[in-house]
């Protein structure tokens, strides 16, 4: 796996890498080193480690906002002194958040959960079929399907959305397990973008999804295990 660390304390940075052994590892002690890497070297990572606290660069949110505007699906971990930026790290996707000084066996067990998202996103995507036009989305890409009237409606994180014939309990089926999930008659959703729960909605990609009564237990039990997730 390829990982970068920024962090401006090298000591702090030099302990993360310890626990990272068998990885190619870059450190950089600021912000604009990696950004630049990023932009005007097309370097690409597996995994970031981006300390929040940088008094002589932009901070570690700032930082993973610029990341994931360059490369969306970029997957991101916060190290901090403090647990202040929980919320903040949700809202970015953030993969994990530790507090310093982080602990080897809370890395590996982010490493292991790393390791089988790539092949995840590697090996799982969704066929489509429109007409004569015939494809895949990686499900990491998809927002939403919509149903209505024999047609369905596949919304990308990209702005994209890709029509295809057929019946939403079809893809339903087809999609089974804990990434997308049936919240109502009409809406499969991608759990992962769901950015929170409002009542007897979903927010995805600032869309307001219903939630049937049918489907709310199933899946404010599953919104609430992400949460876990990501800042546990």
């Amino acid at each position: 796996m390829k990982i970068a660390i920024c962090d401006e304390s090298m000591a702090d940075a030099l302990l993360l890498r310890e626990f990272l052994t068998g990885n190619e590892v870059v450190m950089y002690n600021n912000a604009g080193s990696l950004l630049s890497d990023i932009e005007n070297h097309y370097i690409e990572y597996d995994l970031y480690f981006l300390d929040i606290y940088m008094e002589k660069s932009m901070n570690g949110i700032e930082l993973a906002k610029r990341i994931t505007g360059i490369k969306e699906e970029a997957i991101i971990c916060f190290v901090s002194s403090s647990d202040r930026f929980y919320r903040e790290a949700y809202d970015l996707f953030a993969v994990q958040y530790l507090l310093k000084p982080v602990q080897e066996d809370n890395v590996k067990r982010l490493l292991d959960k790393v390791s089988r998202q790539m092949v995840r996103d590697r090996e799982r995507k969704l066929p489509f079929q429109f007409g004569s036009q015939m494809g895949m989305i990686a499900y990491r890409k998809v927002l939403y399907i919509s149903s209505w009237e024999h047609t369905l409606s596949i919304f990308c994180t990209d702005g994209t959305v890709q029509k295809c014939k057929g019946k939403l309990n079809d893809f339903a089926m087809w999609v089974r397990g804990n990434t997308f999930m049936r919240c109502h008659q009409s809406f499969i959703v991608n759990m992962y973008h769901v950015e929170k729960m409002d009542g007897a909605d979903l927010m995805v990609a600032g869309e307001r999804i219903p939630v049937s009564r049918r489907y709310h237990a199933e899946v404010k039990r599953r919104y609430q295990e992400i949460l876990f997730e990501e800042v546990g």
